[in-house]
């Protein structure tokens, strides 16, 4: 299928929609008929893009996908909807995803061919439990299904999550192991996936592989979202002017920011000038917090909530910050860690296994739930700073985006999996 971009080309001079054009469709059709189909599921992205920290993942794994396509396939970002059943591919996001200016085209339902590869790369949990039928029609037809694993924190930490959240995670998962491989974004969750299937009665003629890859750092090649806000120099003037601490992730139970609030309150009552930085979206079941952060009397002197921060902005906010705090107490990988250390940004994080499985030395750890706890933590981490002696995060091993798909890759279609389940 070609696209008449004759129109695109006539609005902007300075693109070349032709050649943006052909990242995406192959140009000679033989090879498009001989070549494998990878197709990448991205139902959430197409509905919206929240800037989570899954979305980022789902959009730089894509972009990387999509401009270095593994041989011998050909790489077509579908989506499905709860309404209907089945797949369809995303040409009218995509061509807009590669900043194509081009009339608008169907996007018609996949077409399936023995040898495809179906990956679950964004989380959907109620659109593939809706399409299991659909997954379980082109397994038959002779592909194969993978998904991604970003956690189990529903199923490890119900108590910090909604029951609906509970119980559509739990049908993902009972749905996604039904299928031929899931792919883990650590180790930590790969051993986790393991757990969890041995506990729960999953049928499986064949062991299930299970795989892991690290995530990638470099903000530039995610597919960044751009622009600064009106008092952005102001806000990072801030940052500057006292030690500022600096926590990256939506607001949600887990992510340990009451435990921060709580800490930071303690250390200002003893006259230490030290200021927090939050940056996230609103999530669920904060709504005690979300009060606290909104009426605290040090908001705006030495307490900063920042919300709908782009990338452009993120990446500034990290260049001005002193320390990454990051306090969650349950993670799939923790990104924040890896931004942080590829701009040399020291860390204090919690004592958790995923966060030693990324870190490794190269970060200050702290254990408990109090804010006693985590202000004595702050406290001993300034009197190593002030002597220059904190753990240094530059040594921390980083990918770039590229690196993290071509191991994700090498999981996928070359079978470097970690372990199998059996049943």
């Amino acid at each position: 299928m070609r696209i008449d971009l004759q129109e695109a080309q006539a609005s902007n001079s300075n693109h070349n929609p032709e050649a943006c054009a052909g990242k995406y469709y192959t140009q000679n059709q033989s090879e498009k008929k001989n070549s494998r189909q990878l197709f990448v599921d991205i139902s959430a992205l197409v509905q919206m893009d929240l800037k989570t920290g899954i979305h980022r993942v789902t959009r730089s794994i894509l972009k990387e996908l999509l401009e270095n396509p593994p041989q011998g396939y050909r790489v077509e970002p579908i989506y499905a909807t709860n309404f209907k059943l089945g797949y369809r591919y995303a040409r009218n996001f995509t061509l807009r995803f590669l900043d194509c200016p081009c009339q608008r085209i169907k996007d018609a339902p996949i077409n399936v061919a023995q040898g495809d590869v179906f990956l679950g790369l964004d989380w959907q949990p109620i659109i593939v439990f809706s399409q299991r039928n659909f997954l379980t029609d082109i397994k038959g037809f002779g592909a194969h299904v993978y998904f991604v694993v970003y956690d189990l924190l529903p199923a490890l930490m119900p108590r910090v999550f909604a029951n609906s959240v509970y119980t559509a995670h739990n049908r993902w998962l009972q749905t996604i192991t039904s299928f031929d491989g899931a792919i883990c974004i650590s180790r930590s969750v790969a051993d986790d996936l393991h757990e969890w299937m041995n506990n729960n009665v999953v049928d499986h003629t064949q062991p299930f592989p299970i795989g892991w890859f690290h995530l990638g750092s470099d903000i530039e090649r995610s597919a960044p979202t751009f622009g600064l806000p009106n008092d952005a120099e102001m806000i990072l003037s801030k940052m500057e002017n006292h030690p500022s601490f600096l926590m990256v992730g939506t607001i949600e139970p887990r992510k340990g920011h009451s435990q921060a609030l709580a800490a930071f309150e303690k250390l200002w009552n003893d006259n230490l000038q030290v200021n927090l930085f939050i940056v996230g979206n609103l999530g669920w079941m904060v709504n005690t917090l979300v009060n606290r952060l909104r009426n605290h009397q040090e908001l705006g002197k030495r307490l900063f909530w920042l919300r709908n921060v782009s990338d452009e902005y993120l990446e500034k906010i990290y260049g001005a910050a002193t320390c990454l705090l990051i306090a969650s107490e349950g993670e799939g990988f923790g990104l924040p860690l890896v931004e942080a250390a590829r701009r040399k940004l020291p860390i204090v994080a919690r004592d958790i296994p995923v966060f030693r499985e990324i870190a490794g030395q190269h970060a200050y750890y702290f254990t408990g739930l109090d804010e006693n706890s985590l202000s004595d933590a702050i406290v001993q981490w300034m009197k190593l700073y002030e002597k220059d002696m904190v753990p240094l995060s530059g040594g921390m091993p980083v990918l770039s985006w590229a690196e993290s798909t071509a191991h994700l890759l090498d999981v996928l279609l070359h079978g470097n999996w970690y372990i199998h389940c059996l049943h």
